[in-house]
């Protein structure tokens, strides 16, 4: 039988890979600016799995996460910052305290003993995050939403966000009369404005419809990343129809082989 490896064997081996004497020289230059790029990635690798419902690679995709995590813990414990212990009993910790309708007595064993309903568990998450912003310091309502995050989904955490305390529209049918209220006033800036107020306006209109998508439960990154596949999907078929590498096409005889493509896949859904 192969060897199974644990969690303390992985911790192991990332000190053996920073070993000043006979590590890995480029996991030696490493810091936790030059990392981060590769953090990001491998989370965008973790919801490619998760999309294509590839478990078999998920699982990979997922040691690779925790291995940034790993790497990011041995960095910090070199300058006596914290270790991977700390990093397991804060998480910990924070998540009974967020949850006191499953752990009513703050303490990892504690049992509720009636039910609750999901109205009042998100209106006390709320409460119990404000609390820990303010423990921060972070008192206004939007301080800790973070600036790294992608635009749509920071957009999406500012809206949840002002809506918290009542900023919001009412139902999606305002806001749709907000989305075209937006194309008007771009349409106007593309007819005589300047770059800057068309990128601002558009801008506009794009925050708009995140916030169409939120009132329709519909996260709006996975909305655009389905489109896009879609988009593949549809282009691929107009190659297999036109040599687009060869010779050139009219706008018409392209917009032809596109809606023979929607056709076939109307009959042969993807």
């Amino acid at each position: 039988m192969s060897q199974k490896y644990s969690l303390s064997d992985l911790q192991y081996l990332m000190a053996r890979l920073r070993d000043p004497q006979t590590g890995c020289p480029w996991d030696l230059k490493q810091t936790y600016q030059s990392i981060a790029a590769h953090t990001l990635e491998e989370v965008y690798e973790v919801v490619d799995a998760i999309d294509r419902n590839d478990l078999n690679h998920l699982q990979e995709e997922l040691g690779d996460l925790l291995f940034q995590i790993i790497f990011y813990c041995q960095l910090a414990r070199e300058t006596e910052q914290f270790d991977f212990d700390q990093v397991v009993d804060q998480i910990t910790a924070k998540l009974i305290s967020r949850h006191p309708h499953v752990f009513p007595e703050g303490t990892l064993q504690s049992v509720r003993s009636a039910d609750i309903d999901e109205q009042s568990i998100h209106k006390n998450w709320e409460q119990i995050k404000q609390q820990e912003r303010q423990q921060k310091g972070k008192n206004r309502v939007l301080d800790d939403v973070p600036r790294a995050l992608p635009a749509l989904g920071r957009a999406v955490k500012l809206q949840k966000r002002a809506a918290s305390v009542g900023f919001d529209w009412s139902d999606a049918t305002a806001v749709i009369a907000k989305v075209r209220e937006e194309l008007d006033e771009l349409e106007q800036e593309i007819a005589a404005g300047t770059d800057q107020s068309r990128e601002e306006e558009l801008g506009d209109l794009l925050f708009s419809c995140v916030n169409l998508a939120r009132h329709l439960s519909i996260n709006p990154e996975r909305a655009l990343s389905l489109c896009n596949r879609k988009f593949v999907r549809r282009f691929e078929r107009v190659e297999e129809q036109l040599d687009l590498a060869h010779r050139s096409y009219s706008l018409e005889e392209l917009d032809q082989a596109w809606q023979e493509a929607k056709k076939t896949e109307q009959k042969k859904p993807q």
